[in-house]
């Protein structure tokens, strides 16, 4: 699977916070957003329609 996430950009986020984040966590990110989007994806095909909207997220 692609990375969807910026690594960086969510260790920068977490750091803000005073927190790391582990490999784990970030693999586990990557897959809670290919599943959302995927969802998103069934909901505007549903709809017909080609673009993905906010409410289909």
């Amino acid at each position: 699977m692609a990375d969807l996430i910026v690594k960086s950009k969510i260790r920068e986020y977490a750091k803000g916070k005073k927190m790391s984040v582990s490999s784990e966590a970030d693999d586990a990110l990557n897959k809670a957003v290919a599943e959302v989007l995927d969802k998103a994806v069934a909901r505007a095909q549903g709809n017909g329609r080609a673009t993905i909207k906010a409410r289909d997220i």
